[in-house]
């Protein structure tokens, strides 16, 4: 069943078509379509490809974003059916998640988000452009286990740095797992900049925060 909407869902989110992305998702829970396998069969790979246009300067900005908002909107769908089915659910922890200062991308990001979600996890996502100690206020607010980051700009990437350095400076580095991940970042970055972890894509960084919070 979940072959009958991955064309159709796939194209309303390359095209932006968020009506479009929402009849069709509410279609296939309708036929029982199971929505985790929406996420990760239709969703996820649809905005990695439209990730990987946008970076091959196939399409442009306004465009992603309106796959992203497509992608959202059939998201908050998804994200209620996993809550309804899933209501007992072992809350596994609390992530802050966002996008570092001054980059603006934000699909994998959302991306990671959905799937932390839907796995249980508490995400409290910041959005974009996240000054670094906001990252820490926030993570302490609400307090979260793991800081998650996100840059996709080589240029953006140092903020993550920035954020752990301003943790070292606090004397709170100790109190929060740290995780990066975005476009621009790789495994050796991560240990350069004393991160706990580094995740290619969001299943990885499901699978990471699990290990993460089970080692404590």
């Amino acid at each position: 069943m979940l072959e009958k909407y991955r064309e159709p869902l796939s194209n309303a989110i390359a095209e932006g078509e968020a009506e479009q992305a929402v009849e069709l998702t509410r279609q296939a829970l309708s036929e029982g379509v199971d929505p985790l396998d929406i996420i990760q069969g239709i969703l996820v790979p649809a905005l990695t490809q439209v990730g990987e246009r946008f970076q091959a300067f196939e399409i442009f900005l306004p465009e992603l974003m309106m796959a992203g908002d497509a992608a959202a909107a059939a998201t908050t769908i998804l994200e209620e059916a996993i809550a309804a089915k899933g209501a007992q659910r072992q809350h596994l922890g609390t992530i802050v998640l966002g996008t570092v200062a001054g980059d603006i991308h934000d699909i994998g990001k959302n991306i990671v988000s959905t799937l932390l979600r839907s796995h249980g996890f508490n995400v409290v996502d910041l959005g974009r452009d996240v000054p670094a100690i906001r990252f820490i206020e926030e993570a302490e607010k609400h307090h979260a286990a793991i800081i998650a980051m996100s840059a996709l700009m080589t240029t953006t990437r140092p903020a993550q740095r920035d954020t752990i350095n301003l943790l070292k400076e606090l004397g709170k580095r100790d109190a929060f797992k740290v995780i990066v991940g975005g476009g621009c970042v790789n495994a050796e970055w991560a240990q350069a900049i004393g991160a706990d972890g580094y995740a290619e894509n969001a299943a990885e960084a499901v699978v990471l925060c699990k290990r993460l919070l089970q080692a404590n």
